[in-house]
């Protein structure tokens, strides 16, 4: 059997590069971009110049983690601190599977902490008169993109699925019958949403334009209206899509992500358990899942009325 040695275009051994390994372990291309940033940035640090394929990644020990976490907190904020963190450790416990490092460096290294933090949820949640006006704007709209763009927004809303999950839906994945969906997350992992009321009646509006053949369940529509391939659409045009609704319908401009967020936060306004939404939502952890909670900001505006300020204002 031949040996197989990867290269890169600097002749460096991607099969013994720590940094390498590690992003080649990531599940998704976007997670390894993300991460191969955050080891550029380290190596940057150490040795400029460097960037994450070319650092000697197996001269790194304590001290130089503690010296790029005390840089780290003077430029970027806790999150991409940790991250930042996170992505190096990573590269050093591939160096020491690598047998490049010794477990105790290793482990040393891997004791510097991470940076504690809290901030604000960044984005907004849509009021459901905005919910209503996109939904409007798309009944109104006759050609196929309006009932595509229904269907998707109504999923988007009533699932919470991220615009990277809409896109790789198939129409195998949907059962019309009981409105039940197999969606592909995050780390590759299946789980199923449940379409019903409005939402299911769009979808089964757009597949009576669609069709039956076998392909991606949400596909490109053209300019004249014309479903010209069954090919998977890309997060980028749903990203456009919802940029273009929110101007016709006289939306104030919003993410894709925050039609998540609303999704959440809904569904905790109107009562239903936190454990529950955080698996319709695919979170991890519910702590995740309480960060998009209105309910204890709204109990502190009450709250917060309880007290009267004697001041009447000026005449």
């Amino acid at each position: 059997m031949n040996k197989i040695i990867l290269q890169n275009k600097n002749d460096i051994r991607l099969d013994r590069s720590p940094a390498a390994v590690y992003l080649a372990s990531l599940n998704s291309e976007v997670g390894r971009r993300s991460m191969k940033q955050a080891l550029n940035v380290c190596a940057g640090f150490l040795s400029p110049g460097s960037d994450a394929l070319s650092f000697a990644w197996h001269e790194v020990r304590f001290q130089h983690v503690t010296a790029i976490r005390a840089r780290l907190v003077e430029v970027y904020s806790w999150r991409s601190v940790n991250k930042i963190l996170a992505a190096l450790k990573g590269a050093l416990y591939c160096a020491w599977q690598l047998e490049q490092i010794t477990a105790e460096d290793y482990y040393r290294a891997k004791s510097v902490k991470g940076v504690k933090g809290d901030t604000l949820p960044a984005g907004r949640g849509l009021t459901s008169g905005e919910i209503t006006a996109l939904m409007a704007d798309c009944e109104h709209d006759t050609t196929n993109a309006g009932a595509r763009d229904a269907a998707i927004i109504g999923l988007m809303y009533s699932c919470g699925l991220r615009r990277e999950e809409m896109v790789t839906l198939d129409l195998a994945d949907y059962d019309t019958e009981s409105g039940r969906l197999v969606v592909r997350g995050k780390g590759n992992k299946e789980q199923l949403a449940w379409l019903t009321g409005g939402a299911q009646r769009a979808v089964s509006d757009w597949l009576t334009v669609r069709g039956e053949d076998p392909g991606a369940l949400f596909v490109a529509v053209n300019k004249s209206g014309r479903i010209t391939s069954l090919k998977n659409m890309t997060p980028k045009t749903i990203y456009n899509m919802l940029s273009k609704r929110a101007i016709e319908a006289g939306v104030k401009s919003f993410s894709p992500h925050d039609v998540r967020r609303t999704f959440i936060s809904d569904l905790l306004d109107a009562g239903a358990d936190i454990t529950t939404v955080s698996k319709m939502a695919g979170h991890a952890n519910v702590t995740t899942t309480s960060r998009y909670d209105r309910r204890p900001e709204e109990a502190k505006r009450k709250a917060a009325s309880l007290l009267h300020v004697p001041y009447a204002g000026r005449a």
